[in-house]
């Protein structure tokens, strides 16, 4: 079997199974199609009544949990799926992002909770024009909604009725957080011309005046996390990196003082507010697992929230005091888990069917490279011989995100295929301090790709990896800098896999969306205009002649991050050359929320890599 393009490029491979054994066979497939869930987001009013998204029905939808009755009932059915969706105070209406196939372009809509047959969703906030989200706050009173497109960010508050559009920039800004009176909203703006750190403003709801500002200088960001849930409580939870890592302090706006928490943990932080507002519930991250603690704002203890060593995907304090919390590790599925305030930890919501089948664990590596010491994560496949092995070097995307000790039926399917696993966590990543995590600016995707290679070279020294069989892969970021080592670091590389990828810097910056065109301006240190050199030299389609390897490319058509063109671009130089190389196009866009969709397109991306090494 085959797929083919608009374009008459050479169409991937679609094997019709990876595996000659049926149990293998059907234990890589059942870790896609085992139902997940998400942490349930509860009303705040009436938190019986709570949203989550699930694939349970074979694409990524969002579903309603009426608590006191024990009923779930899906939301949405859309044939590209529904990822975005948040309960109204009231419990009465659940709004959902509304976009076509993925483009990521549309309008927030609402339906009630309690759907009744032939009842259709409609525009959740009127006379406001369609476009990319930027910030979402629904209170009783008002609603606040940030809209994006080509030409920058507009801010409207619906109230009383009707719609006023209260702010408007050429630069990115989005909605943070509503005070629980509904007296103050807070917005994130780069009107200093850095969306990558960005600044904060305050403004009084009846008039939309400027209440305060806060802003660290260049170089530091500011991210509002939430205001305090008590009414009357001006307090505002905040993230900045004042002192090198991302870090919390608490603003109290209307008297303009804050409270800087300074916690004894390496690493970075994350946090929000215990019902009663005096503890904050703190998410961990260092090294590539997090953990959950207690922090007491009147007495300044951190106490442990004990779990196991992985990764939390979510959490959040219920009225009674309640944690509830995503968790997974490399080797162990996601649970959604509760523990209750004495200490009992059990699970919370059980998808239907059959639980995933479990993987290999990850162990750490670090690895002294040119800009300082690289954390990566490292898998073997069960029962792997001794002596090198053929190893795929994934790369996440962002460029700002992590790889982490969490559950991944991805990585899983190329540990049962006889892959080695090496995922670096290289500049540019996040939770390894501001320094490292900017330390790509003004040379993008290069200084990423000195990691990679030192990761490399460390693992061939080390006799994991045989240099002879070593992948390069990767989505979005990932893929963009899996093509650009495949062209700056051709010896390295006996295939490369790229999703989704950035191909050619100066065509995506033209077609992708405005908020990305912001952050490439602050990493670049301009447009493809301004600084024209700098994206030459960290653009893949420049190196495409020096590209020695067998590349697969898939993309999306209506990808708004890395648009099609330039995708196209790239694979017609490649196209100009005896090289062999397969793409495979789908309709959907910066990936896929259809889980038929998601083991389609990991089948052809372990059998091409196969085929490219011989092994298949």
């Amino acid at each position: 079997m085959s797929t083919q393009s608009a374009k008459q490029y050479p169409p991937a491979v679609v094997p019709d199974r990876l595996f000659d054994d049926a149990e293998a066979e059907n234990r890589w497939r059942a870790r896609f199609h085992a139902p997940r869930i998400s942490v349930p987001e509860w009303a705040r009013d009436a938190p019986e009544a709570n949203v989550y998204v699930s694939n349970a029905s074979g694409v990524w939808e969002v579903y309603a949990w009426n608590r006191a009755t024990d009923e779930h009932r899906r939301v949405t059915d859309r044939p590209n799926g529904t990822l975005h969706a948040t309960p109204s105070p009231d419990g009465e209406w659940i709004w959902w992002f509304d976009d076509t196939d993925g483009d990521e372009f549309g309008s927030w809509v609402r339906e009630p909770f309690a759907a009744t047959e032939g009842s259709e969703p409609e525009k959740a906030v009127p006379d406001v024009h369609d476009g990319y989200p930027a910030g979402l706050e629904i209170g009783a009173k008002i609603v606040a909604v940030g809209v994006s497109t080509d030409d920058g960010s507009e801010l409207f508050a619906r109230v009383g009725g009707e719609t006023h559009r209260f702010y408007s920039h050429a630069d990115d800004a989005g909605i943070a957080s509503l005070s629980r009176d509904e007296s103050l909203v807070a917005i994130s703006h780069s009107e200093h011309g850095d969306s990558r750190h960005p600044a904060l403003r305050v403004l009084a709801t009846d008039g939309f005046g400027t209440v305060a500002e806060k802003w660290d200088g260049e170089g530091k960001g500011l991210s509002a996390l939430e205001f305090s849930p008590l009414p009357g409580d001006r307090r505002l939870l905040v993230l900045h990196e004042r002192r090198g890592r991302e870090e919390l302090l608490v603003w109290d706006v209307r008297a303009d003082t804050e409270t800087e928490i300074e916690l004894d943990l390496p690493g970075e932080v994350v946090a929000g507010w215990y019902p009663d507002a005096r503890a904050l519930l703190v998410v961990h991250f260092h090294e590539g697992r997090s953990s959950l603690y207690r922090y007491d704002l009147d007495t300044a203890e951190l106490s442990s929230v004990d779990t196991p060593a992985g990764r939390i995907g979510g959490a959040g304090v219920r009225p009674d005091g309640t944690v509830e919390y995503s968790w997974s590790s490399a080797a162990e599925p996601t649970a959604v888990r509760a523990r209750t305030n004495d200490g009992t930890d059990s699970v919370l919501l059980e998808p239907p069917g059959e639980r995933a089948p479990g993987s290999e664990p990850v162990t750490d590596a670090f690895v002294e490279g040119v800009g300082g010491r690289i954390h990566a994560l490292v898998s073997r496949p069960s029962g792997a011989p001794d002596g090198p092995l053929p190893t795929v070097f994934s790369l996440h995307g962002g460029p700002h995100a992590a790889d982490e000790d969490r559950f991944s039926a991805y990585r899983a399917t190329w540990l049962d295929a006889g892959f080695a696993v090496v995922e670096v966590n290289y500049r540019g990543s996040t939770g390894y301090g501001s320094a490292w995590r900017d330390a790509i600016e003004g040379r993008p995707g290069l200084t990423e790709l000195e990691d990679v290679a030192a990761v490399h070279d460390w693992a061939v020294q080390s006799g994991l990896s045989d240099p002879a069989k070593c992948v390069v892969n990767g989505a979005s970021w990932g893929g963009y800098l899996s093509l650009l080592a495949l062209g700056t670091q051709p010896s390295r590389w006996a295939a490369g896999v790229a999703g989704v990828p950035v191909a050619d810097y100066v065509a995506a910056y033209e077609d992708e969306m405005e908020q990305l065109r912001s952050f490439d301006r602050a990493l670049f240190g301009g447009s493809p205009e301004d600084v024209p050199a700098v994206y030459r030299e960290c653009s893949p389609i420049t190196y495409v002649d020096a590209v020695k390897a067998p590349v697969l490319v898939l993309a999306g058509d209506n990808d708004p991050r890395c648009p099609i063109r330039q995708i196209e671009n790239y694979l017609d130089r490649l196209g100009g050359r005896d090289l062999h190389h397969e793409f495979y196009r789908y309709d959907a866009g910066h990936g896929s929320l259809v889980i038929a969709e998601t083991i389609k397109q990991t089948s052809i991306e372990v059998h091409f890599a196969l085929r490219a090494l011989g092994l298949r």
